[in-house]
C-alpha cells in the first residue's frame, strides 16, 4: 500500500489518523510541524501527505508549496477546520489533490485516500508504459499503449527500413504527419530532406509548377528558375497530405513522376532524375473514391503499397491519460509555466470527452487551459464549455418567439445557475459548505436552489461528523 506522512500539530489526530490508516496496510509517519515534515519527507518519501491548513509558524498551504516544489508528484489533502475552508480551497487551487473538513468522517477519508492511491499508481503506470514504449519501438514522436496503436507501431518499424509508398488514413487531428515524419526518422532517408505538401492548399493550375518546378521565363511571373517539390525532396521523403483532394489530372501526372523516378521543369526540356520516397495521407475513404470514379486506381495503388490507418483518440481509451500528461509536460516546458497538474474533476472531465478534433483538439485545450490556468492546478474553469457540456442548450416548453423578455431571462439565469452548481458540486465531491463558499452564498441558499433545479439532494449529501472532536 502507500506512505502517507501526517502533518498536524495535534497528537490525537495524528495518533487516529495512524492507527485508523495503518489498519488499512498503510505505512505512515507522523509529523507536528511543517519543517519537521520538511526534514522527514526525504528519509521516508511519502506517496501522500494529510497536511492540516493550520499550523504554527509555517502553515499548511507554505508546507505544501515547499513539498510539491521538490516533487510535483506527491500527492498533498489537507485537513481543515470549517473557519478556514477558503484556505483548503486556495491549496487545492494551486496543487492540493482534496480536502477533508474537521472532524472528519473515517469513511470519506479512507475513500479520498483510495482514489489519491489510484491515482499515484495511474501516474506510476504511465510512466513505465511511457518508458517501455519508447525503448520498444523508437517512435518517441508518438504516444501510445493501446493495442490498436501498438500495432500501429510494428507496422511502422516494418515499413520504415523499407522504400516503399505508405499510405496514411486516419481522421483529421489523428497524427498522420507525425506518424511520417517518425517513418522518416526511422528510415535509411533519415538524412535526407523531409518535404511535407499540403495537397488540398495548391490550385488546380498550380499543381504542375509546385511539384515538378519551371524554368525562367517559362511563364509571365517566372522571374527565375525553381526546382518542385520532388527535386527538393530527392534523397529524401515526400510527404503528400490530403491526397485525395488532388484532381484527377494532377494524379496522373504525379504517377508518371513516381513511376519514372524523373520530372520535367515547366518550360524545361531535360528530364531530371529524382530519387524520393512517398507517404501519402487522407482523411478520405480512397477506395471508396476510387469505386465512385472520384479516384483514379492507377494512382491509388502506386501510393498505396503499405498501409497505415490511426485510430480516432476517442477509440485510444488507454491512450488518453498518457497524452494528456505528455502535453502537460510539454507546455510546462515551452511556455516556462508554473502549471504542474489538473484536478480530478477537470481530468474527469477530459477523459469522458468524445475529441472529435483527435489529438490536435486535445493540444489545442491543454495549451488554452494552461494559459488561463490561475494557479499550479487546471481545473474544470479552464476548460472550453464544450468539454463541461455547457454548450447544449435545454429546451423549454415555452417557443422562444412566445416568451416575454422577463421569462426568458429567467430560464437562462435558472440553466446557468442549474448548470454552475452542478460543476462545482462535483468539483468538491459534493461537499456543500465548500460548494456554498465557492459560489458566494450561504448553504441554506445552495440548498433552496438545489431543490429547485432538481439537483437530487439524496445524492448531493452533507459529510456527517461521527469520529474525533477537538479538545
Amino acid at each position: 500500500m502507500s506512505r502517507i506522512l501526517i502533518v498536524d500539530d495535534e497528537p490525537q489526530i495524528r495518533r487516529i489518523l495512524s492507527t485508523l490508516l495503518a489498519e488499512r496496510g498503510h505505512e505512515t509517519a507522523a509529523a507536528e510541524s511543517g519543517e519537521t515534515a520538511l526534514l522527514m519527507r526525504a528519509g521516508f518519501r511519502p506517496d501522500i501527505v494529510l497536511l492540516d491548513v493550520n499550523l504554527p509558524e509555517m502553515d499548511g498551504i507554505e508546507t505544501m508549496k515547499r513539498l510539491l516544489a521538490d516533487d510535483t508528484r506527491l500527492i498533498c489533502i489537507m485537513m481543515t477546520a470549517y473557519g478556514s475552508i477558503r484556505s483548503a480551497v486556495e491549496a487545492m487551487r494551486i496543487g492540493a489533490y482534496d480536502y477533508l473538513s474537521k472532524p472528519f468522517d473515517n469513511d470519506e477519508l479512507l475513500l479520498t485516500i483510495e482514489r489519491a492511491w489510484k491515482m499515484r499508481c495511474l501516474d506510476n503506470e504511465v510512466r513505465t508504459l511511457r518508458k517501455e514504449l519508447e525503448s520498444r519501438s523508437g517512435f518517441t514522436e508518438i504516444i501510445g499503449i493501446d493495442p490498436r496503436m501498438r500495432e500501429v507501431f510494428r507496422v511502422m518499424a516494418k515499413v520504415a527500413e523499407a522504400n516503399a509508398t505508405v499510405l496514411i488514413s486516419g481522421e483529421s487531428g489523428t497524427g498522420k504527419e507525425l506518424a511520417a515524419r517518425a517513418i522518416h526518422r526511422r528510415s535509411a532517408r533519415a538524412d535526407g530532406p523531409f518535404v511535407a505538401v499540403n495537397c488540398s492548399a495548391i490550385p488546380r493550375d498550380l499543381v504542375e509548377a509546385e511539384f515538378f518546378g519551371h524554368e525562367k521565363g517559362a511563364f509571365t511571373d517566372a522571374h527565375e528558375s525553381r526546382p518542385g517539390k520532388f527535386e527538393l525532396a530527392s534523397g529524401g521523403t515526400l510527404f503528400l497530405d490530403e491526397v485525395g483532394d488532388l484532381a484527377p489530372d494532377a494524379q496522373a501526372k504525379l504517377l508518371r513522376a513516381l513511376e519514372e523516378r524523373k520530372v520535367t521543369r515547366i518550360g524545361g526540356a531535360k528530364p531530371i532524375p529524382v530519387d524520393v520516397r512517398v507517404v501519402a495521407a487522407t482523411n478520405k475513404d480512397l477506395f471508396r473514391a476510387v469505386k465512385s470514379g472520384r479516384f483514379r486506381s492507377d494512382f491509388y495503388w502506386r501510393i498505396n503499397v503499405v498501409s497505415i490507418s490511426i485510430p480516432p483518440l476517442r477509440e485510444r481509451g488507454q491512450d488518453l491519460p498518457l497524452l494528456l500528461d505528455h502535453l502537460l509536460d510539454r507546455f510546462q516546458r515551452e511556455m516556462q509555466s508554473d502549471v504542474k497538474s489538473i484536478s480530478p474533476e477537470a481530468r474527469r472531465l477530459i477523459l469522458g470527452y468524445a475529441w472529435p478534433g483527435n489529438v490536435r483538439e486535445l493540444e489545442n485545450v491543454l495549451c488554452r487551459a494552461v494559459i488561463l490556468c490561475d494557479g499550479n492546478v487546471i481545473t474544470a474553469d479552464d476548460l472550453p464549455p464544450r468539454i463541461r457540456s455547457e454548450e447544449d442548450e435545454e429546451e423549454t416548453d415555452t417557443p422562444a418567439e412566445e416568451l416575454k423578455l422577463a421569462d426568458a431571462v429567467n430560464e437562462a439565469v435558472a440553466r446557468v445557475e442549474k448548470r454552475l452548481i452542478a460543476s462545482r458540486m462535483a468539483r468538491y465531491h459534493n461537499n456543500r459548505t465548500a460548494t456554498a463558499d465557492s459560489l458566494g452564498i450561504s448553504r441554506k441558499t445552495l440548498f433552496t436552489k438545489m431543490h429547485e433545479h432538481n439537483l437530487g439532494a439524496k445524492n448531493n449529501y452533507e459529510l456527517q461528523i461521527t469520529n474525533y472532536k477537538p479538545e
